[in-house]
């Protein structure tokens, strides 16, 4: 694997502990601010929403330079929002510093995939993007867990300091291992928007919300379930995220590896077993080590769907596919939304805090069909006709006589 993936992985690194490490930071936030916990949690909320606004705004602007130069702005922009967050004198200048660093999210890992897949050979795109998207993944085991000691030793604001750092690295990372690209010839908005007609580009999306979606319907409340079901003490549930994040590891490793030789096959087995798993985390969250068996299982199996999920997109928006790609990132974060948003409904119900896992089981299941349906009309679209075209010998050519062409037409 090239080196350049390192610094793609670094700048993962970075935008991963930003995203998460706030939720252990929450109370020390509210207190400086003096605002409840539920007005503290909108940053949070206002994060994964600039995730999803500014994923394709800022994909946008950024077909007017070249990719490595646009990754660059944005590590640039993710270190502004830090160091606003860092120093904010009210709430509402660090809400806004959460949006500044948000808006390059989704982008940088929409273009960051792009920029890996074509670091290497065809046959290993997908190991590619895994490895830049292991650096989201440790920071889940590293960053979050050490930016949270930091920030309940130290302040908060340190924390955003140290990210901000992280941010400085990988804009450097990007400058001196990234190979300067050529930018794009004819790529206009009209054309990144025409990946969206493809029907499987859609379904690819919304595998990624629901199956996604489904890994956090579960963890969002893995706090209270932990504690309040399982009998954790509440110091125990960072070691139980850690857990979870060297489950996350693992699945994106294997995801990666596997979704280069069998992408369908393996989309059909991690949101399988991923539904079963979540299912029977409503049983084992009960037991102290079958629920942390569980935990780790569920990190895993839901990263496993990440690498081959942005290859698809990738592959099936081929010739416009950085927006499609960045579009893709965003929809991880509104699969977040709405699974907290639901897992939220079924505990307020009154169903008890392990409900939200029968949530999880029935997105993931859903995109299991989902899954099911894109294999079944992409083994359509290779129709008879088009078969005997592809492979029937080609008619002899004579001298001045140019090449019939075949009338199947051949869909992606």
């Amino acid at each position: 694997m090239p080196l350049a993936l390192l610094a793609l992985a670094i700048g993962a690194f970075g935008i991963g502990t930003t995203e998460f490490v706030i939720m252990g930071l929450l109370p020390d936030v509210a207190a400086d601010f003096q605002v409840s916990i539920p007005t503290a949690g909108f940053l949070v909320t206002g994060y994964a929403l600039g995730v999803v606004l500014g994923a394709p705004l800022m994909t946008t602007l950024g077909t007017r330079v070249t990719r490595k130069r646009m990754l660059m702005l944005l590590m640039g922009l993710f270190i502004v929002g830090n160091v606003v967050s860092a120093l904010a004198p009210s709430f509402g200048v660090m809400l806004t510093g959460r949006v500044i660093a948000s808006l390059a999210h989704g982008a940088f890992f929409g273009i960051g995939s792009v920029v890996a897949a074509d670091l290497v050979a065809p046959e290993k795109k997908a190991g590619a993007i895994a490895m830049m998207f292991t650096g989201l993944t440790v920071a889940n085991v590293v960053g979050v867990p050490l930016g949270t000691f930091v920030g309940q030793t130290l302040g908060w604001r340190v924390t955003f300091f140290v990210v901000a750092g992280l941010g400085v690295l990988g804009l450097l990372g990007v400058a001196k291992l990234v190979p300067e690209q050529p930018k794009p010839q004819g790529v206009r908005i009209r054309h990144e928007l025409a990946a969206f007609r493809n029907v499987q580009v859609l379904l690819a999306m919304a595998m990624t919300v629901l199956g996604f979606g489904g890994v956090f319907a579960a963890i969002t409340y893995i706090t209270p379930m932990m504690t309040e079901t399982a009998g954790f003490a509440s110091s125990s549930v960072t070691w139980l995220l850690v857990l979870f994040g060297l489950g996350m590891v693992g699945g994106n490793l294997l995801g990666g590896k596997f979704a280069d030789r069998h992408l369908m096959p393996m989309l059909y087995v991690s949101l399988g077993a991923l539904a079963a798993v979540l299912a029977l985390f409503t049983l084992t969250a009960h037991n102290k080590i079958a629920a942390a068996v569980t935990i780790v299982l569920i990190g895993a199996l839901g990263f496993a769907t990440v690498p081959p999920l942005q290859k698809r997109v990738l592959d099936q928006a081929a010739g416009a596919p950085t927006l499609a790609s960045a579009v893709n990132i965003g929809a991880f974060n509104l699969g977040n939304a709405l699974s907290a948003w639901l897992g939220g409904i079924v505990i307020a119900a009154g169903f008890g805090y392990t409900a939200p896992n029968w949530v999880g089981a029935a997105l993931a299941a859903a995109a299991l069909l989902l899954a099911v349906l894109s294999g079944v009309l992409e083994r359509r679209s290779v129709t008879p006709g088009r078969q005997v075209a592809e492979h029937a010998p080609a008619a002899a050519v004579g001298p001045g006589e140019s090449a019939p062409t075949a009338s199947v037409p051949i869909s992606r």
